[in-house]
């Protein structure tokens, strides 16, 4: 996929949670919460229902490509309330994404280094995005709560394209509000949905982080680089500006 061509990187789109956030800090609580309003306060059901969506108790965290991990609030309302009509459905989703929203940016958990990496990619002259299968809203809140906001030229959701992950939709769009060819941009994400993103889309590099959910194995097979977190991307891509001149550099 990273093979040299006409076009240097220039864009990198970010994941959110497990990637730019830390995913079992934030996220955990609240579903949890969410939960036991899924199950009108029953323990055990709510329970149930957390582990349904991809949760492992034994291992204390969610699992790499799981509904809650990976998925939309639409996916976790299908899971968790089959029983709803299509209406109850879109209010139950429209509930859970606004109690998300406030709640992800209320309490989320920045990865370390978050500020400063970003800092630095800046700097070397990448325009950076998010795309993320939370909604938009959420996003932006959680970017704001962690004052990040000023890094960030294009913030995507999964309600601000047709098609969520593991689409090429959210990727063309961060091109395509950017001015980049798909090819100048660096997908980063922590689950293989991201990565999966990054080939549909024609991405320049497809890069895996360790931060979040998946495994070694999990993303291997997908990604171009697995890094452990997003920490070593400024140092990651001042090397390989050094292997590959600007006029090669994809």
């Amino acid at each position: 996929m990273a093979t040299v061509g006409s076009h240097h990187l220039r864009g990198i789109l970010f994941d959110k949670d497990g990637t730019l956030v830390d995913f079992n800090r934030t996220w955990f609580g609240i579903t949890m919460e969410l939960a036991h309003k899924a199950a009108d306060g029953d323990e055990e059901r709510a329970r149930a229902l957390v582990e349904a969506g991809g949760y492992d108790w034994e291992m204390e965290k969610f699992r790499g490509g799981s509904i809650i991990a990976a998925g939309t609030i639409n996916d976790i309302v299908d899971l968790w309330h089959p029983e709803l009509t299509l209406e109850e459905k879109r209010m139950r989703i429209q509930e859970y994404d606004a109690y998300a929203a406030e709640e992800g940016s209320r309490r989320a958990v920045g990865i370390e280094g978050l500020q400063a990496t970003l800092e630095a990619l800046v700097t070397q002259g990448f325009v950076l995005g998010i795309a993320t299968n939370d909604s938009e809203a959420g996003a932006r809140a959680t970017a704001e709560s962690l004052g990040l906001t000023r890094w960030f030229s294009v913030i995507i959701g999964y309600d601000s394209v047709a098609r969520a992950k593991p689409h090429a939709d959210q990727l063309h769009l961060f091109a395509a509000r950017t001015g980049l060819a798909p090819d100048a941009i660096a997908m980063v994400g922590d689950n293989a949905h991201d990565l999966e993103m990054a080939h549909a889309a024609g991405a320049g590099l497809a890069i895996g982080v360790l931060s979040g959910n998946s495994t070694l194995d999990d993303l291997a097979h997908l990604g171009d680089a697995i890094l452990g977190s997003i920490a070593e991307l400024p140092q990651f891509l001042k090397n390989r500006a050094k292997i590959f001149p600007p006029e090669e550099r994809r």
